[in-house]
């Protein structure tokens, strides 16, 4: 059996994802905010630079619709109107379980003290949690959105360890990003299990050089890790 005292997750894209399609999101920002559409929901994607800022991210957004904007010849349209029309068009109760998130989560508390460690704020994952019914599945609870440092900083991770009384070098982070779950783990001196979400195979991120402890499949594989699999 794995000796792992603690088991943290981290929530978007490891145990849940959106339900609503990046079209509906998309559609929705420009008929919030009355303006004729251009573009498609890939160039957004593609305009975003780096990962999302919790202290502005309006702000984050209106950027990469300006870059969007640049591309279509739309200069001087409202960028923030846009941004506010896809915030507003986002529902944070829309959320699934990956498949295997379920049984994942019931496995590590028949093993370990679990904890939840996210880099979104309060007010938007405690609605995703309260829509899966997993408010209180943990025992400890970090939304690192409202810390000053978040994911890979050790900060979160170091938190929740703290509030689980266990240590890092007995201790397990399972998530899907290589940059924040993978590498965030190792600078907070824990194992990681790192589990992607699908894509078509283009552009695939390389975990050699991160060096997860675990790469699984799906999260329906996680439950041998504890049970002494490989």
């Amino acid at each position: 059996m794995a000796p792992f005292d603690a088991i943290l997750f981290d929530l978007d894209n490891t145990l849940c994802t959106n339900d609503q399609s990046g079209e509906t999101i998309y559609a929705g920002a420009f008929a919030a905010a009355g303006l004729d559409r251009f573009g498609e929901p890939s160039d957004l994607w593609a305009a975003l630079d780096g990962p999302p800022d919790h202290d502005d991210h309006e702000g984050y957004l209106a950027d990469g619709f300006g870059r969007v904007a640049a591309k279509h010849d739309r200069e001087g349209v409202d960028v923030r109107a846009l941004a506010r029309g896809f915030v507003e068009t986002v529902d944070h109760s829309a959320v699934s379980f990956r498949p295997g998130a379920e049984a994942a989560l019931a496995a590590a508390r028949d093993h370990a003290s679990v904890g939840l460690v996210t880099n979104g704020p309060e007010r938007r994952q405690s609605i995703k949690l309260d829509a899966l019914g997993i408010a209180d599945a943990f025992d400890a609870v970090v939304f690192a959105g409202d810390m000053p440092r978040r994911k890979p900083h050790p900060d979160p991770f170091d938190r929740a360890l703290s509030d689980l009384d266990a240590e890092a070098n007995a201790s397990l982070h399972v998530g899907d990003s290589l940059e924040f779950d993978v590498d965030g783990a190792h600078r907070a001196g824990l194992d990681a299990a790192w589990c992607p979400v699908e894509t078509d195979g283009e552009g695939d991120p390389d975990p050699t050089s991160y060096a997860p402890a675990y790469v699984l499949r799906s999260l329906a594989d996680f439950p041998a890790i504890l049970d002494g699999g490989p």
